[in-house]
């Protein structure tokens, strides 16, 4: 980028005795989000709740010592009388209240017009799983979607033809990056400021005002809680910027994403901090079941079957869904189902109809369950949820209370039983480095054997070849899955994705290599994305 180290000094310079400073590049499109007063207003979040953040990721720490050493998670008695006593949550804003088709996807220009013009009823903008943060992508995503809610976005595309939004579109709603990670390229008095804090604050300092105008409102999902305590600091964060912005209290709404095993304990207590701010809960299926893995990852009994078997209809996750819209619906909010990986097949119209029914399936089944409303990854699957959930009479089913489900811990925690297959390994390993190999290109979202891969997903692949390896796990056909098995698998893996005369052997090296060591490791690595941010430009 021309001028990228003068545009970049320039800024550092005023605000370097704020203890402000810029490390990545600059452009001059940059500028018009990174203003002194945005990051002004970030870097007043982060000393206000950085030190909390830390303490809350220690506690993490010291849940998962419990669990290895076989304290099982339950209910938390302190906060029973919290989830036995009778309230509700703020009442749901008008654009909210019918919310049966979410689209989600990367702050990429073109998708975010696509989205938003897609018929579903709100698209969630994803700073997190679906997107690869290099520097470029999380700030150009910022401008894209400054475009977007002023409606001046454009976008480019073959032979001449211009996108541009739909006089009616989605509601917007925005996902941060969860607790765990940091932005390396923003520092603030000499640390990287919390990517949660960056991805939220500069969103909310660019468009709150002009969506309030809009009559809509700054809506946001919140991804990777693991409690209460979490999701109590998201309602201090809440509060502190709305009060800066001379905003009243409780005009953002947010979605808490259920996607840890430690908050399907805590789901009451969840809605409850940010019963002033709350959009309700998100069945976040992938991350769930990738979390199982790593908290029961020292607890060989644990030990899930091929990805391909862990269904929503296996006991833990039917349970982990109904206790979700039974906690919703006694609040008076929305349950919300979660994403089918099948995506539409351009060449192959057997293939396509399969995926299309698979997906059509699941949604049935998210409606008949009692859910409000669902996600798609692909346009082209708006209109099969949508018909899905013509089953709902009305916007939502929040009448329904779901009294039936008696949901218990032992519920929650109930192994799926099923076999591992040499396929499902390799599937596993294929899967994972494609993935990485892509997120290391910044592209964070792939299509990859009929499947929407995200961060998830990934997650899913490597943490099972992680726990086959640990416990010795025999395959169907009686082989057992050992370091140098998945080694020799992996280098199968590359020599067939490697393409001759390609420019891709760099980074399927890199993935191949980080995938090794994730697989491998002696302790388990708790996110494959903050390992491999580090290879981030």
């Amino acid at each position: 980028m021309a001028g990228t180290a003068e545009l970049r000094d320039k800024i550092n310079r005023s605000l370097w005795d704020e203890g402000i400073q810029i490390q990545g590049p600059m452009s001059d499109s940059f500028s018009d989000v990174l203003t002194a007063e945005a990051l002004r207003f970030v870097a007043a979040l982060s000393r206000r709740f950085e030190h909390v953040r830390r303490e809350l990721l220690r506690q993490r720490q010291e849940r998962q010592r419990r669990y290895d050493e076989g304290i099982r998670p339950d209910f938390p008695p302190e906060t029973s009388r919290i989830r036995d006593a009778r309230w509700k949550v703020a009442a749901i804003p008008q654009d909210l209240l019918d919310r049966r088709v979410e689209i989600t996807g990367p702050v990429d220009r073109k998708m975010i017009i696509n989205a938003l013009n897609s018929g579903a009823r709100v698209y969630m903008a994803d700073f997190e799983d679906a997107l690869s943060p290099t520097w470029a992508n999380v700030v150009e995503g910022q401008i894209h979607l400054r475009d977007a809610v002023a409606r001046t976005i454009t976008a480019a595309g073959a032979e001449g033809k211009v996108y541009q939004l739909n006089e009616k579109t989605a509601t917007l709603m925005v996902r941060p990056r969860g607790w765990h990670l940091v932005e390396k390229h923003v520092l603030i008095d000499g640390h990287p400021v919390s990517a949660s804090l960056f991805d939220f604050g500069l969103f909310f300092f660019h468009n709150s005002h002009a969506l309030v105008e809009e009559g809509t409102a700054p809506y946001f999902y919140l991804p990777k809680l693991e409690g209460h305590l979490e999701a109590r600091l998201w309602n201090d964060v809440f509060n502190v910027a709305q009060d800066k912005l001379s905003i009243p209290r409780g005009t953002i709404r947010a979605t808490a994403l259920i996607e840890t095993l430690p908050a399907a304990f805590e789901m009451h207590e969840i809605l409850f901090e940010l019963r002033e701010h709350s959009a309700g809960l998100n069945c976040g299926r992938w991350d769930y079941i990738f979390s199982f893995i790593k908290k029961f990852r020292n607890s060989p009994p644990r030990v899930l079957p091929d990805r391909a078997l862990v269904t929503m209809e296996e006991p833990f996750l039917k349970a982990y869904a109904e206790l979700l819209i039974q906690t919703c619906h006694a609040r008076h909010i929305h349950a919300m189902g979660g994403m089918a990986a099948p995506i539409p097949v351009k060449d192959d119209p057997r293939a396509n109809r399969l995926a299309i029914e698979k997906v059509r399936q699941d949604k049935l089944r998210e409606v008949h369950a009692g859910h409000d409303g669902t996600w798609v990854a692909h346009p082209a699957l708006v209109p099969v949820a949508l018909k899905a959930f013509e089953f709902m009479v009305g916007p939502h089913q929040i009448a329904l209370a779901r009294a039936d489900a008696r949901v218990t811990a032992q519920d929650l925690l109930k192994t799926p039983v099923g076999i591992v297959t040499e396929t499902g390994l390799r599937t596993d390993v294929a899967v994972a480095i494609r993935y990485l190999e892509s997120w290391l290109k910044g592209v964070g979202c792939v299509p990859l054997y009929g499947l929407m891969e995200d961060a998830a997903t990934a997650e899913i692949a490597r943490a099972q070849v992680w726990q086959w390896i640990r416990y010795g796990v025999k395959t169907a056909d009686g082989t057992v899955i050992t370091d140098r098995f998945v080694r020799e698998i992996i280098d199968e893996t590359v020599d067939a994705l490697r393409e001759p005369g390609g420019d891709n052997s760099c980074r399927l090296e890199l993935a191949a290599r980080l995938f090794e060591d994730l697989a491998t490791a002696e302790e388990f690595p708790e996110f494959l994305t903050a390992k491999a941010y580090a290879y981030l430009d």
